[in-house]
């Protein structure tokens, strides 16, 4: 069951299936969160393209294979997409995939809000959200301790954190 999102309804972001139709725009998010880490190589703008259209090509190809069930959404605001949300829920837990924003929607509290209706959801659910960061991501990482994560483990240029739901106080 996907989560209401009303904080981010709120903000003005709604959720929608991706299609096939959005390949061309998710790739492109991909790029824009990939570009810096690799500019300072100094590759031609064409081989850089080249190269993170494969990059985003594999872990799509990754993403489904490994959580064939989860949700994969896009996030719009004023019916334009300016991010994507994977998610999966099990019986034991809910997986937050991967969030993606568009760089002028990053650090407007966009994604926290995103992922603060994903807590909501899991606490309700009393279940534990868990994801997996780039080590070479540290403002994201800063974002997940801030909303109750701990690391749980390293997975090569990974770490995975877990947020335990809070459950309701005992009246």
């Amino acid at each position: 069951m996907l989560p209401r999102f009303e904080a981010a309804g709120a903000l003005g972001l709604t959720l929608r299936p991706m299609a096939d139709e959005d390949m061309p725009f998710v790739a492109a998010l991909y790029a824009s969160t990939r570009a810096d880490e690799f500019a300072p190589l100094g590759w031609p703008p064409a081989a850089l393209q080249t190269f993170l259209a494969q990059q985003h090509d594999a872990q799509h190809r990754h993403f489904r294979s490994a959580y064939p069930d989860a949700d994969w959404l896009i996030v719009e605001r004023g019916g334009e997409p300016v991010g994507r949300l994977y998610l999966d829920e099990n019986e034991t837990e809910v997986r937050l995939i991967d969030i993606s924003l568009m760089p002028a929607c990053r650090g407007a509290g966009l994604g926290g809000t995103l992922i603060a209706d994903l807590i909501s959801h899991a606490d309700a659910s009393g279940k534990p959200v868990a994801l997996h960061v780039a080590k070479s991501n540290p403002g994201a990482r800063r974002l997940y301790l801030s909303l109750g994560f701990h690391p749980t483990g390293e997975d090569g240029m990974y770490e995975t954190m877990e947020r335990e739901p809070e459950l309701p106080a005992a009246q």
